[in-house]
């Protein structure tokens, strides 16, 4: 039986939405567009321009492409506008493109900065090595269910005790596990990712490196992440960049 019109036409329609999609990715100056708002902040056209070493002019041609597919979006704010990832969703696509594009974990390890490797942003949440171990921490002292799907009860009193309110209300999911592109294990998404965190980041457990994805572990964070999550060894140990001896 053949199927109605609509649903072929449907169908056409989402191929092509799909097609554009993957075109409007399928070009190296505006991947490293993308891969710059992973840190979840807004840049402005120049700095893009920057980070993708391309002419202002094409900057301009690049990030219309991309606003137009709706993976980023703009924002005018007086003279300036000001680019970011359209969403979460968006910064989610561009993680697990990451660990798909290494397909060799050989390779993944030898090429990925040890700095990026260690500890970095993925959108709102963070991403690395400590992620993973702290994800994994959290499942082992039952913060989070075996699947880490689900912030049980304890994990609710834990995330309280530690001063992080989280959001109920949002549609976003509570909690999940975010695959790590370059450790091939998960880290904590959602919003309990996204308020761990912006905690962390407003308790000086962390800074973020100006202009990059990286993220430097303080000491008073290699502390906390000590007490919270049973010596953690990627979180206890001084990163690159710490500049700690």
């Amino acid at each position: 039986m053949l199927k109605p019109v609509e649903s072929v036409d449907d169908s056409h329609a989402l191929e092509h939405a799909m097609a554009a999609v993957a075109a409007a990715m399928a070009d190296p100056s505006r991947v490293k567009m993308l891969c710059a708002l992973m840190d979840g902040r807004a840049w402005t056209a120049t700095e893009l321009s920057a980070v993708a070493d391309v002419a202002s002019s094409t900057a301009s041609a690049h990030l219309s492409k991309l606003v137009s597919s709706h993976l980023i979006s703009c924002l005018s704010q007086g003279r300036h506008r000001y680019y970011r990832l359209a969403g979460q969703d968006i910064a989610e696509l561009l993680e697990r493109m990451m660990g798909i594009s290494w397909r060799s974990p050989s390779a993944a390890r030898v090429t990925t900065p040890p700095s990026l490797r260690h500890a970095r942003t993925c959108y709102d949440h963070l991403a690395g090595e400590v992620a993973v171990d702290i994800f994994d921490a959290m499942v082992k002292q039952a913060w989070l269910t075996a699947d880490g799907t689900v912030l049980t009860d304890y994990g609710h009193r834990q995330f309280a005790e530690m001063g992080i309110a989280l959001n109920r209300k949002t549609r976003r999911k509570l909690c999940c596990g975010c695959l790590d592109w370059s450790e091939r294990r998960f880290h904590l998404g959602g919003e309990a990712g996204a308020a761990f965190f912006s905690h962390a980041e407003r308790q000086g457990w962390l800074t973020r490196v100006t202009g990059f994805r990286e993220v430097i572990i303080t000491s008073a964070g290699r502390l906390s992440f000590k007490k919270w999550f049973n010596n953690v060894q990627s979180a206890v140990r001084s990163g690159p960049g710490s500049g700690d001896d």
